[in-house]
């Protein structure tokens, strides 16, 4: 299900998270964010990775990168900048420690032409609609606020804050972040998930 260059950037993605959240302040610390971390993160991808595959599709989970800085039509990055490896530490940086950025993994879609065609007849979605990418990207936002809301109630009220956190960062509509593909797909969805993630915001402020 998962291919090397995924696993790699997963792993390093929960680094990068676990360290901006903890700047180590001790081993132990950061080991439980570690953890805790990798589970908020692959329990998205893998809700994200089922809904797309039951909609004769497959994702590559890869780094959010940004391609162009302005409206201009030429106005493209020679080399996209790996905005997921960097944000985190810049966002930590500006804020001094007080907000920490968890928005860092995008993912491109393919359909699966020979599977949905054997399935539903030639050429039937042989091409993903941006309400199927909606889909699947509000899969991954779905599973982390059950995750949150089974942490809170198990009394892993950290957990919990973590999967508030990275469902509240991915539901921005910016870029190739999830909130922007659900946008895209459905507004009133949208709309619908951005409620129910700042009740959890609150509810994580709440918990500090």
């Amino acid at each position: 299900m998962f291919k090397g260059k995924e696993l790699a950037v997963i792993i390093v993605t929960t680094i990068i998270l676990a360290f901006s959240i903890t700047l180590v302040k001790s081993l132990t610390i950061f080991l439980y964010a570690l953890l805790g971390i990798f589970l908020v993160v692959i329990i998205n991808i893998l809700a994200k990775k089922i809904t797309s595959y039951g909609l004769d599709s497959e994702i590559e989970i890869k780094f959010w990168e940004v391609k162009r800085y302005g409206f201009r039509p030429k106005s493209y990055f020679k080399n996209p900048l790996a905005m997921g490896l960097f944000m985190p530490i810049i966002v930590l940086a500006l804020t001094l420690g007080s907000l920490y950025w968890m928005a860092c993994l995008v993912f491109d879609v393919k359909a699966k032409v020979y599977r949905s065609a054997k399935r539903f007849g030639l050429y039937a979605f042989s091409e993903m609609t941006e309400r199927h990418i909606g889909l699947i990207a509000a899969s991954g936002i779905i599973a982390n606020l059950l995750l949150a809301l089974i942490g809170y109630i198990a009394g892993f009220e950290e957990f919990a804050r973590f999967n508030i956190y990275y469902a509240a960062f991915n539901m921005i509509p910016f870029s190739d972040l999830d909130g922007n593909k659900i946008f895209y797909g459905s507004m009133v969805f949208w709309s619908f998930l951005g409620i129910l993630t700042l009740i959890g915001l609150g509810y994580a402020f709440l918990l500090v």
